[in-house]
């Protein structure tokens, strides 16, 4: 298991356990969102990939991850619009298969559009968030995330 994917057990809360697998291509917002769930307590490991190929590779151990263990249990925070694979095409493919389909999917994007939120939970997302384009405004989004994550249970992915 990559250093990365060790942590202090520092933890307090029911999320403790829990990987986070950041899936965002924009480099500024996933550094906001890391900065802002640390900031509410959040020291889970949280491992941030730039495209929706990577994350499908990540999340059925292929590619660069073909000799790494899936670290269980998982939650998935997952930007839409991304390069190579789409955030759609991620919740389809791991809703989709038997290894991940309980993995649960929390949609961070600034699209708002409520077809596009439609077709997100049609596909099997468990959250959809709307990530303000103001800056203080996604602070603030991303704190009340970090809270959410706080008390939600997760799967333990057996």
């Amino acid at each position: 298991m990559p250093d990365e994917w060790l942590y202090e057990d520092k933890c307090m809360n029911n999320l403790c356990s829990v990987t986070i697998l950041l899936v965002e291509d924009d480099k500024g917002h996933a550094r906001l969102i890391e900065k802002n769930l640390r900031r509410v307590g959040i020291h889970n490991p949280i491992i941030h990939l730039d495209d929706g190929q990577k994350a499908l590779d990540f999340l059925f151990c292929r590619a660069e991850y073909k000799d790494k263990a899936l670290p269980t249990p998982l939650i998935v925070l997952l930007d839409l619009n991304m390069p190579i694979l789409d955030g759609y095409q991620v919740i389809k493919q791991m809703k989709a298969n038997p290894l991940t389909h309980r993995i649960p999917v929390i949609v961070l994007t600034t699209t708002g559009n409520a077809g596009e939120v439609q077709f997100c939970y049609e596909l099997g997302c468990n959250v959809f968030i709307k990530k303000p384009i103001e800056y203080h405004g996604f602070c603030e989004a991303i704190r009340k995330l970090g809270m959410f994550l706080d008390i939600v249970m997760v799967p333990n992915g057996e």
